[in-house]
């Protein structure tokens, strides 16, 4: 069993007189930066000039700087953009400055894992990974509740890298719910396989199956989008709570028993199968080096599937009854702005959803 650690675990002192520059201010950088200020930690945020964030990260009573002074001035640099920005960010402008003594920090394992950056053999190099999204790191930490996380070592330069993550873990708030002890492969292609054949890929092409295939046998596209997609959350936050036994339990007695005879069904073998096929291309780097290709050609590909899943019937139908239902927050319906998309961390999500 992986080792865990709590708030006993973790000793701020090892952050005393440390600067700490949080690059990038999206979804995980911005809860990053606020908790670990909040914590008593002196935080610097890195940005490109111009960034949109500056505005918003000054306003919350951040230092902010461009991300080579940040980095420089810094004694640990946690970087929280995008996986496929992460390697020219650092080689251009942070790894200049990654002298001796410094640790580099990640809440994903990515470019690490597949070698897409590469530190000097002087600096710790180590991971806490937060197992929510930030917005929820930063609301759960200000509930003083806290989120669970991964930590992991790549190099322990100083022989107190685990140490020094767990200072970070206690000041983001992560060790108040306990933070399991991994590795960089290992949080990588878990994270990567849960996205794309369950979280992400499975889940939303078992809900556009589902809708495609009541409407074509002629049902309203409506009643389809309520009972494939809508009603999802409700399901899955009973698994949230208290497992599948507890969903089961708390569904009718048709409902289970549909579950059990119906579902081995559609997740098959040959699912089963093309998982394995998945988590292998996973392994081997080929989805790394195929996704980083896509973005070095212009993400023309990447593109044209995000536009077609916008304008899916089940998208359509989708925005049309969330207009009725004034219990759910207004959301962006056409994603997050390009500036996020630049600044965000990838830990999502969950994993990494990211």
């Amino acid at each position: 069993m992986p080792n865990r650690y709590y708030e006993k675990d973790g000793n701020l002192e090892l952050l005393n007189g440390r600067t700490v520059a949080i690059i990038g201010y999206g979804s995980q950088g911005h809860a990053h930066a606020l908790n670990l200020r909040d914590s008593g930690v002196d935080v610097v945020v890195g940005l490109y000039p111009g960034s949109q964030s500056w505005a918003k990260a000054e306003a919350s009573g951040l230092r902010v700087a461009n991300a080579e002074d940040a980095a420089k001035e810094a004694d640990v640099v946690m970087i929280l953009v995008h996986d496929h920005l992460q390697a020219d960010l650092y080689n251009q402008k942070i790894a200049p400055h990654m002298t001796a003594g410094k640790t580099l920090m990640f809440a994903h394992g990515f470019n690490i894992h597949f070698k897409l950056i590469t530190p000097p053999p002087d600096v710790d190099v180590t991971m806490i990974a937060p197992k929510a999204p930030g917005h929820r790191v930063r609301e759960l930490y200000v509930e003083g509740v806290g989120v669970p996380a991964l930590v992991a070592v790549h190099q322990n330069h100083s022989g107190k890298a685990l140490e020094r993550a767990l200072a970070y873990a206690l000041a983001l708030g992560c060790l108040k719910a306990g933070v399991i002890e991994t590795n960089f492969r290992e949080e990588t292609e878990t994270d990567l396989f849960g996205e794309q054949t369950v979280l992400c890929g499975g889940v939303s092409a078992l809900i556009r199956a589902g809708f495609d295939t009541l409407v074509e046998a002629g049902y309203a596209p409506e009643m389809a989008y309520f009972e494939c997609l809508h009603e999802v959350k409700l399901i899955v936050d009973l698994i949230y709570e208290g497992g599948l036994s507890y969903m089961r339990y708390s569904v009718s007695d048709t409902a289970e028993y549909g579950d059990y005879t119906r579902g081995p069904r559609i997740v098959n073998d040959q699912t089963r199968a093309e998982m394995k096929k998945i988590l292998g291309e996973i392994q081997s780097g080929e989805f790394a080096r195929q996704w980083m290709e896509e973005n070095r050609t212009g993400r023309k590909n990447f593109l044209a599937m995000r536009e077609a899943g916008r304008n899916a019937e089940i998208e359509q139908v989708g925005r049309e009854l969330r207009s009725m239902m004034t219990f759910l927050k207004k959301k962006k319906e056409a994603g997050v702005p390009a500036e996020e998309h630049r600044l965000e961390g990838d830990a999502p999500v969950l994993a990494g959803l990211k």
